[in-house]
């Protein structure tokens, strides 16, 4: 029981921290030595970054809320699941963790579906989708499997 509490809780962080870096990470979208993000465009020159802010589209501040929503929501889950482990009774599920990490699920793939079908359009082929879009899609797996984890543990003391 011990392992299976313990696999639970690294695959719950390493789903956080993959969202956290998704959101974060300055790698949506790569073109050369520009990178585009949720909130900024940047270009490395001479050394360094000279950045801007994204555009004002409302298709990308849907994304930067559910993405900032999924990792939140991933986050009340861990600490819920943190208090269910000690308060919770013999033979309890984690029902409330549980919920928690579905709702990640659903905003963490909202976001990446609305980024894959409204995402500036392809100016040339040397543009492609860079990593922080890729752990986005990741994120959703690791997720909905946490959350299906946490429906089906039980308590045992």
């Amino acid at each position: 029981m011990l392992a299976i509490l313990f696999g639970t809780v690294v695959l719950h962080l390493t789903d956080l921290i993959i969202l956290f870096i998704s959101t974060c990470a300055n790698a949506w979208r790569t073109h050369g030595d520009t990178s585009y993000e949720l909130w900024y465009d940047c270009t490395h020159t001479n050394g360094g970054y000279r950045c801007k802010g994204t555009s004002d589209a409302d298709w990308l501040q849907a994304v930067q809320a559910l993405m900032i929503l999924a990792t939140i929501f991933c986050l009340i889950s861990f600490i819920f699941f943190l208090c269910q482990l000690f308060t919770l009774v013999k033979g309890g599920r984690f029902f409330i963790t549980a919920a928690f990490q579905v709702l990640a699920s659903l905003f963490v793939i909202s976001g990446a579906i609305i980024y894959t079908v409204m995402g500036p359009e392809w100016k040339n082929e040397s543009e492609s989708y860079g990593y922080a879009f890729v752990l986005a899609w990741l994120a959703f797996p690791l997720t909905l499997i946490s959350s299906l984890i946490y429906i089906i543990l039980r308590k045992k003391e």
